[in-house]
């Protein structure tokens, strides 16, 4: 008896194949690292480590999940078991430019190319080191890809900052939280990547995301936002990302985002004529804006607070419609 695999042309003998040959494989990172008791992350990413790990579990036997990290030399002690870990990364947004408060960021592009090095599933995962994930993610996830998805955000819901310990998870699990505005969770091709116009933009601060975000729109054939699933979770929401002691390496990621926008438009024209921006109601016109604009970093991040707030409101005001993918 013959039979084909998913994604191959090739024919294989059934008897000479697992069922794990025969599911579709997909990778997830993350960027851990060791902070101090005082940084939400030293509750955040213990859990995110344990709900990827029963997530993948939740999984077996419908979709193969393979767990990884990229990491600086010295953040290898908090990796547990579980994870592949990829080569040290080597550098950080401190060997291009200046700063007034030193913090060694890494580059998302060194992140996602370890990821694509390391392995050959068909679809990669990158979220933040604080999103949580609940059991059904991964099978969620597989079930997108079936239904023809190849690039897709999934928003996450933000639960109370009132657990602090991964004992805690059935807990955390059992809250409905709220809808969150920002990207933090992106699925995508594998073969689709090289193709990325990251530039050099950094983790932690302002444009990472949406830099990303952009290029799965144009990369995608059929890309969707999830906004108002039950897939992850935060604790909290503090934005700690938005304090204007960090307004230097918000200037230096807006003019790595102005290159990659600069890039991808050379390749597909003006973003905000790419259909599926406006099918998926992301709004490009603004960030575009915000991106030349000529006021200070310090100012344009009160901006950034100001509408911040009133984009969460309209969120709360709009929780309970619908979200029914075509």
């Amino acid at each position: 008896m013959l039979a084909i695999p998913y994604g191959s042309s090739a024919i294989y003998d059934t008897n000479a194949l697992t069922v794990k040959d025969m599911m579709r494989k997909i990778a997830h990172i993350i960027n851990p690292f060791i902070v101090d008791k005082a940084s939400d992350l030293f509750v955040a990413q213990p859990i995110t480590f344990e709900t990827m790990k029963i997530a993948q579990k939740f999984s077996r036997g419908q979709v193969d999940v393979t767990l990884f990290t990229a990491q600086y030399p010295e953040d290898r002690p908090l990796i547990p078991d579980g994870f592949h870990v990829t080569p040290d990364l080597e550098r950080s947004v401190l060997d291009f430019g200046s700063f007034q408060k030193k913090r060694k960021l890494p580059l998302l592009k060194d992140i996602l190319d370890r990821l694509y090095e390391a392995t050959d599933a068909e679809y990669l995962i990158y979220t933040n080191v604080d999103i949580a994930l609940m059991p059904h993610f991964y099978v969620a996830v597989n079930a997108f890809i079936e239904k023809g998805y190849d690039g897709f955000v999934v928003n996450r819901r933000t639960i109370p900052p009132i657990y602090s310990s991964v004992a805690e998870i059935p807990w955390m699990y059992a809250e409905a939280g709220t809808k969150h505005l920002g990207f933090d969770c992106f699925v995508f091709k594998r073969n689709a990547y090289p193709e990325y116009k990251l530039s050099a933009v950094c983790l932690g601060i302002p444009w990472v995301n949406h830099v990303l975000l952009c290029n799965l729109i144009c990369q995608s054939r059929n890309f969707f936002v999830f906004r108002k699933l039950h897939l992850t979770f935060h604790l909290g929401d503090s934005q700690v990302w938005l304090k204007e002691k960090y307004a230097d390496y918000y200037a230096y990621n807006r003019d790595e985002a102005k290159k990659a926008h600069a890039a991808l438009e050379e390749i597909y024209g003006p973003l905000e004529q790419v259909s599926a921006f406006a099918q998926n109601s992301v709004n490009i016109e603004r960030p575009k804006q915000l991106l030349h604009s000529a006021e200070s970093a310090e100012a344009t991040l009160r901006e950034m607070k100001k509408r911040m707030k009133k984009i969460k409101q309209w969120h709360a005001d709009t929780e309970l419609s619908p979200e029914i993918p075509a």
